[in-house]
Formats: structure tokens, sequence, C-alpha cells
């Protein structure tokens, strides 16, 4: 099941925008302003409220904090980082694909497997096995008897 899609409203999941701007400023130890900038560049976008207020969840703050990890710690620009980040969220992306292609290719082998059983299981069991006849030398010939006239 999609984790963005809730079956009660008031469970809440890691997709929940549910923090304004400055407590996921604290709570990913960067500036509100900073954040600001991010969501002007697409690297971290909340979502907004009705009065475009910008409302983050648990999973942009874990994003906030790895922009900020690969921007101070491995010395990353902006730009790349933007691209790591399409790139992961790509991979994200094809893994889930292949998850479900793999079980369409499952689905359709089970549904092969079934059919081929079935067809299996109709055969008439007075069918003879073909075997190929050696050649022989003899010559076999066949000649109708004359009809007779009809009287």
């Amino acid at each position: 099941m999609d984790p963005r899609i809730r079956r009660n409203p008031y469970q809440l999941t890691d997709e929940t925008p549910v923090y304004v701007i400055s407590v996921a400023a604290q709570l990913s130890g960067l500036h509100p302003q900073t954040l600001r900038q991010y969501d002007r560049l697409g690297l971290v976008s909340p979502d907004r409220t009705a009065g475009r207020g910008r409302r983050y969840s648990a999973r942009d703050i874990q994003l906030l904090r790895q922009v900020q990890q690969l921007s101070q710690d491995e010395g990353i620009n902006l730009a790349g980082i933007k691209r790591i980040i399409e790139l992961e969220n790509q991979v994200t992306a094809l893994q889930q694909r292949i998850t479900e292609l793999s079980a369409a290719v499952d689905g359709a082998a089970a549904a092969l497997q079934q059919r081929e059983a079935q067809v299996h299981a109709s055969y008439r069991r007075d069918l003879v096995r073909y075997e190929d006849v050696q050649q022989a030398s003899a010559l076999v010939v066949w000649r109708p008897k004359p009809k007779r006239p009809a009287e």
C-alpha cells in the first residue's frame, strides 16, 4: 500500500505535513531562511496550506538533514545535491516499478501454469503416442476392389 494513502484521516505518517517552518528549522538544525532557499531551489518542497504557509513532514525533515550533511560534510554544491535527490527519487520509483512488474510476471506465470494444467487435464486418454517408423524396403500396394454394376 502507498504510504501517502491513509485510511484513517487522523493517522500520522512520515508523509503527513504537520511542522511549520520554525519547528522544521529547529528539528533540522537549519535557519528558517535556509529552508525557504531550499524550497525556492526545489531541493525540499514542503506542502502548502490554503494560506500558502509551508508545512513540513517527517520525511521533509529527514531530507533537510541529508541536504545539510551533503553540503557541509561532503562539500557538494546545491545543484549537485538537487541532482542526487532527483536520481535517488528516480531509483526509488524504478525499484517500485520493478516490484510491480515482477508481481505481474509472477501472476502471469501462475496463470499460464494453471491454464496448462487445465489443458493437460482435458486430454483424452485414448491418444496414441506417435513413433517414427523406420523406412522398410517392402512396398505395399493397395488396390480397391472393383465396384459391381448395380443390378
